[in-house]
C-alpha cells in the first residue's frame, strides 16, 4: 500500500540547500526538471507525538556514529550544533546553506524493520541458483584404492603360489 516517502524542505535559497544535499549529504538524487531535484533518502520512519495543534512536521536524519557525522561535516567546514543528549538518541542539527536547520541524531530507540525488507530477502535466497554438485574427478589416489582393497583380502601367512611350467602340466596329465 505504502511504497515511500516524500519529505519537504521549505528553503529561502532552495539551489543552495539542494547543492548541499547533493555534494555534502552524497545523497543520490534524480532531476525531475530544470534542475529541480528529488533526493533519495535510506529507510526511514516515522513517529506520531501529541501536541496542542495539527499540521506540523519536523524533518531529522539518522546516522550511526554522531562523532563520525560531525566530523566530516566539521572536515567540509560546516558546523554542528553541540550534541544534546536525550533518551532516544544523541542530536545535533546543522544549519543549511539557506538558513533552515536541519536535525541530525543518532538513535539510541529500536528501529523498524524497513516494509518488504524480510520479504525482499527471503525471495532473493529463492532467486538464487542451487549450487551445482561439483562434478567428481578420478584422482590418482582414488584409482588405487580398489586394488589395495584387493590386496587387503589376501591371507596375510600364505606364500605366493607359483605357477605351473607347460611341461609339468602335460606330465602330470590334465585333469
Amino acid at each position: 500500500m505504502i511504497t515511500g516517502a516524500h519529505s519537504i524542505v521549505y528553503s529561502t535559497d532552495s539551489e543552495a540547500d539542494r547543492a548541499f544535499f547533493k555534494n555534502v549529504l552524497r545523497l543520490p538524487s534524480v532531476d525531475v526538471g530544470d534542475g529541480w531535484l528529488i533526493f533519495g533518502l535510506p529507510p526511514s520512519e516515522v513517529a506520531v507525538h501529541p501536541s496542542d495543534k495539527s499540521g506540523q512536521h519536523e524533518l531529522y536524519l539518522l546516522c550511526s556514529d554522531i562523532e563520525v557525522f560531525m566530523t566530516e561535516m566539521e572536515r567540509r567546514g560546516i558546523a554542528c550544533d553541540p550534541v544534546s543528549e536525550q533518551d532516544w538518541g544523541l542530536l545535533t542539527s546543522v544549519t543549511l546553506p539557506g538558513g533552515g536547520k536541519l536535525g541530525v541524531y543518532e538513535a539510541r530507540h529500536a528501529r523498524p524493520e524497513t516494509p518488504g525488507a524480510a520479504s525482499k530477502a527471503a525471495a532473493e535466497r529463492e532467486e538464487k541458483p542451487a549450487p551445482k554438485p561439483k562434478a567428481r574427478t578420478k584422482s590418482k589416489t582414488s584409482a588405487k584404492k580398489p586394488a589395495k582393497r584387493a590386496a587387503a583380502k589376501k591371507p596375510a601367512n600364505k606364500k605366493p603360489v607359483k605357477k605351473a611350467s607347460k611341461k609339468a602340466g602335460k606330465r602330470k596329465g590334465k585333469r
